[in-house]
């Protein structure tokens, strides 16, 4: 469980400086249009919001002081 709580924190850690950084993304579709069964779409690329990537740091971090601290 030790080992278990360390690697998930190094990979949340990682992941979010990542996302903290701004290089996330995810594509967000909406309709712009509709006529009948025709639909006019648009595609854009969105980062995501930096909060979530302080989030993992901030979980990733707690995650791997657990494991390390854990008496066995």
């Amino acid at each position: 469980m030790r080992i278990a709580a360390i690697v998930i924190g190094l990979i949340l850690l990682g992941l979010g400086v990542w996302v903290a950084l701004g290089d996330a993304y995810y594509n967000d579709s909406s309709t712009k249009a509709q006529f009948g069964p025709v639909k006019i779409e648009a595609t854009s690329q969105k980062p995501v919001p930096a909060p979530i990537g302080y989030a993992g740091i901030v979980i990733g971090g707690v995650l791997i002081l657990a494991g390390v601290l854990k008496k066995t």
